[in-house]
């Protein structure tokens, strides 16, 4: 398993695809990357003795879009139908929530009040979330804007009605300085993380889903979301 992961390297460097829109799986403090993504891509290089390279991206859908096209080696995305036509899954690390952020004057208690007519929804262009909206919204209106932070910047702005995002992102975003703003209560969607290999027949997913598992049962995600 080692020996198939090493492979994954390129003159000793492993170039990991870090999605920094995600605060629930990383987060930026005075330029260093801390949270369970690049915790488990340097685990991942200190293993098969690798220099982690983190290539940063600003949303989950330019991950995606990146993939085949020799930007990165291993990436962290949420698990979905339609990305597994492109790229390969390991296990789920984690799962995480998305929900709504909404006006503070807002008749909306709950996610499930947002699926009404003449509402407009606003969600990041290739989240996960955004395929779930597009796949379940029924009468609200749907709209998209680049990465999270530009849709919530956009929706602090007074774009839509309510705006699409993981809960700690959107915690992040809309803390005690967006007094106008609040989160909605109830999981719009549980999000299931995974790592990710750029080529979905790539056989160095066997051994990549192993070493997920491994850091899993050792402890280690548990630990590095914590910290």
């Amino acid at each position: 398993m080692h020996t198939e992961l090493k492979t994954l390297a390129r003159d000793g460097v492993l170039r990991a695809a870090i999605n920094t829109g995600n605060r629930a799986l990383v987060q930026q403090d005075a330029g260093t990357l801390k949270g369970v993504s690049p915790a488990l891509a340097q685990r991942l290089a200190d293993e098969i003795g690798a220099r982690m390279e983190p290539v940063i991206y600003s949303g989950a859908g330019k991950v995606f879009d990146d993939a085949g096209q020799d930007k990165w080696d291993v990436g962290f995305l949420a698990v979905d139908a339609m990305r597994a036509e492109k790229i390969a899954f390991t296990q789920p690390y984690i799962v995480i929530e998305a929900t709504y952020a909404v006006r503070a004057g807002a008749l909306f208690t709950d996610v499930d009040d947002v699926d009404k007519q003449g509402v407009r929804v606003l969600t990041s262009t290739g989240s996960a979330y955004d395929m779930h909206l597009t796949n379940n919204l029924r009468h609200a209106t749907l709209e998209r804007s680049g990465t999270p932070p530009e849709s919530f910047e956009e929706f602090r702005a007074g774009r839509c009605d309510a705006v699409a995002g993981v809960r700690a992102s959107l915690e992040g975003a809309f803390a005690a300085d967006a007094p106008d703003i609040r989160i909605l209560a109830g999981a719009l969607t549980a999000v299931h993380q995974a790592m990710v290999l750029p080529d979905r027949d790539d056989p160095r997913i066997t051994a990549l889903d192993d070493f997920v598992a491994r850091a899993i049962e050792s402890g280690f995600v548990d630990a590095a979301q914590s910290d």
